[in-house]
């Protein structure tokens, strides 16, 4: 079970980061009660079973202790205790996620990384990805993998998350509900149920809120279920699938005098454009997704799986300039074949698989009149298809060596057709076939201390929605981003697991990198922006430093990460003005995230967090800045308060205490100065959980 721990690094230098790193690696802290349950997680992608202190990779468990310590109505504050990750939500509903410094890609929505959600893929084959379609409540774990893992989930450069639905162990009845300021309504209802050889769920979520801005309304309706048939002793089926109905408000960006003038309006009117407010500027997403998918253990040897899964979604949104339709369907498997073989001194394990996909996009644009479609500006159908096979071998000598050796080669192409302004018949894009190898290993230098490195290559093709982005335009000039990425990591854990430490440090260089641009109507279009180096040093680090007390604190945990992101740009000409050597945009250098949890008698908690955020250069010139912020949350309650075999959480929580003007997502390289999405003041929330 994750819990808090902290580092108190105010301004960290080169040497006290090469000190903390001499003794870190990459994990997390557990109870006492439940390190069996996370030495013995097996990581999804992979379908190996390693303890944490021994992955090859940069990978970080967030289980659902952790999810629930934060807000529940968003995954922001929890996805932000990564270090490496920063997740972003410039208004309610509308989420960007970056790994590693991604984000450049990303006016909204999730880009360049690849998620899956049980054993099917999220992202789509046009590389487009929906997370802000699932309610909180359906994330029951999450693996995180940051640096190019290209060579087994595919087309990435920035990494890859695993999303595990809540496991199915008992039977369970679960009702919550939140409520807080600015009109917030968070509602989840869930049953579990298992039998000997059957298991299913049902859960469902309603969510909204006003907004703190003008124009800033959200309301989504969820529905999942996941169903299990262990059919034999070597055989299981399993269904998953979900349905979504999101809707929020987009109040776009603000210029820095608008900012001071109010922080709560949305975009205003110009004498040429019309405000968000009078276009009804917003977002509205209907998403329903569903697999199958069957596991067969063979023998003591092999194990094949396949996944079939598929998707539809009906996706509209009214703009400032344009009103557009976007249908867009996807179908595809996952499939692979294990082979393992277990010695006295050593262990073998291969896996050969194939992942493919293919997303038919139609995306039409009209004018918007005040919200409503009028006449058509343009019409156009795109189909993406997405193949990749791959070859995974890991060999784990005397239960010390670890070494993984594994690649993939990528296959991707679309065709595209025009139906309006101008009549174009069906043609073909087809990108190069590439080759993306990965090389790690792990080393076990003591019982409680590792050490890995690794180097693998990143690829990553244009997206549908960044070949045909708002601008109405085919862009067929865009190039796939590549990379070489190559890291060193230490893990060390006491052996009573009351203090955890974990660090990275990576180097990578990006070529053909992807960047968003805004004409002077904010249509958007994307350009490939020569190349960037991205040199980085991750840290995390936990400690109890009361455990099992029995006196008035029967618990006190600390946590704390820091990351800092050296991240350049590299041959970077836009017209005559060259941007080679300034800071990447979107980046702050700087991130510490530190948090503590007190836990007192008869089971009432007390969970504070505080992150610290660095500038961060809005546009490529570096020449606007977002300011540096603090931003402190805090979060109280009692768990497991029973009533007969009725349980009973209670919680109440404050954010942004501090009640610092920041923003959580600014506008990139924004048209006229209009880069700024001011988040709420000191807020709060309140709520209830009964588990019969």
């Amino acid at each position: 079970m994750v819990k808090p721990s902290i580092i108190i690094l105010l301004k960290p230098n080169l040497t006290l980061l090469l000190t903390l790193f001499s003794f870190t690696g990459l994990a997390q802290t557990i109870k006492p009660d439940s390190t069996k349950k996370l030495e013995e997680v097996t990581v999804k992608g992979y379908y190996n079973s390693h303890s944490l202190l021994r992955s090859v990779s940069a990978v970080t468990l967030i289980d659902s202790s952790l999810i629930g310590n934060q807000q529940n109505s968003s995954l922001v504050s929890t996805l932000n205790t990564v270090p490496g990750v920063r997740m972003e939500e410039r208004s309610p509903g509308s989420y960007r996620l970056s790994l590693r410094g991604s984000l450049l890609r990303s006016p909204f929505g999730i880009r360049n990384i690849k998620i899956y959600i049980d054993d099917f893929p999220l992202t789509d084959a046009g590389g487009n990805t929906y997370l802000n379609a699932l309610d909180v409540s359906a994330v029951g774990m999450m693996e995180i993998y940051k640096g190019p893992e290209a060579s087994i989930f595919g087309a990435n450069t920035g990494g890859a998350i695993l999303i595990n639905p809540p496991i199915i162990n008992h039977n369970e009845i679960n009702i919550s509900a939140i409520g807080g300021s600015y009109g917030l309504l968070h509602q989840t209802a869930s049953i579990k149920q298992q039998y000997k050889k059957y298991s299913f769920s049902f859960s469902e979520g309603y969510q909204r809120s006003d907004g703190y801005r003008q124009n800033s309304a959200m309301g989504r309706k969820y529905f999942q279920t996941l169903q299990q048939w262990n059919y034999s002793n070597a055989g299981s089926l399993k269904a998953f699938a979900f349905y979504s109905d999101l809707n929020y408000e987009t109040p776009g960006g603000l210029t820095a005098a608008q900012l001071d003038q109010n922080p709560k309006l949305a975009r205003p009117a110009t004498p040429t454009l019309p405000g968000a407010i009078s276009q009804q500027a917003a977002i509205y997403n209907k998403t329903i997704f569903g697999g199958i998918a069957n596991s067969y253990q063979i023998n003591r040897q092999l194990k094949h799986v396949i996944a079939l899964f598929t998707s539809y979604t009906d996706f509209k949104n009214p703009f400032i300039t344009n009103y557009e339709k976007r249908y867009e369907s996807t179908l595809g498997l996952r499939t692979f074949l294990e082979y393992a073989q277990a010695k006295e001194d050593i262990k073998f394990n291969a896996q050969i698989g194939l992942e493919s996909s293919a997303t038919k996009s139609q995306i039409k644009n009209f004018n918007n009149n005040g919200g409503e479609p009028t006449a058509m500006q343009a019409s156009d159908r795109l189909k993406a298809d997405q193949d990749f096979v791959y070859f995974r071998l890991n060999f784990d000598i005397n239960n010390k060596f670890l070494i993984e050796l594994a690649s993939s080669l990528n296959f991707f192409s679309y065709n595209y057709e025009s139906y309006f302004p101008v009549t174009i018949a069906t043609k073909e894009r087809q990108f190069n076939t590439q080759f993306m190898p990965k090389a790690a290993l792990s080393y076990l230098i003591a019982n409680n201390l590792s050490i890995r490195a690794s180097v693998s290559k990143g690829y990553s093709t244009p997206t549908i929605a960044e070949v045909r982005s708002s601008d109405n335009n085919i862009n067929n000039d865009l190039q796939a981003e590549s990379g070489w990425n190559y890291e060193l990591g230490l893990r060390y854990k006491t052996g009573n697991n009351r203090f955890y430490a974990n660090g990275n440090i990576f180097h990578y260089e990006l070529k053909n990198a992807i960047v968003r641009r805004l004409n002077q109507n904010d249509a958007e279009y994307f350009i490939n922006a020569g190349g960037t180096k991205q040199e980085g040093i991750e840290l995390e680090a936990a400690i109890w430093i009361i455990r099992n007390s029995s006196s008035f604190l029967t618990g006190l945990q600390l946590r704390s990460n820091y990351t800092r992101s050296h991240f350049r740009f590299e041959d970077f000409v836009n017209g005559s003005t060259s941007y080679s050597g300034n800071k990447l945009t979107g980046v702050p250098e700087n991130i510490l995230v530190s948090n503590l949890e007190f836990n007192f008698p008869k089971a009432f908690y007390l969970f504070v967090q505080h992150n610290y955020t660095s500038t961060i250069p809005l546009n490529d010139a570096n020449t606007v800045f977002a300011k540096r912020y603090h931003l402190v949350e805090a979060k109280a309650g009692i768990k497991n308060l029973r009533l007969s075999r009725t349980h009973l959480d209670l919680f109440a929580g404050l954010n942004n205490l501090l009640n610092v003007d920041y923003s959580l997502g600014n506008d990139l390289n924004a048209a006229n100065g209009r880069y700024f999405n001011p988040a709420p003041g000191i807020n709060f929330y309140t709520g209830l959980s009964i588990k019969l």
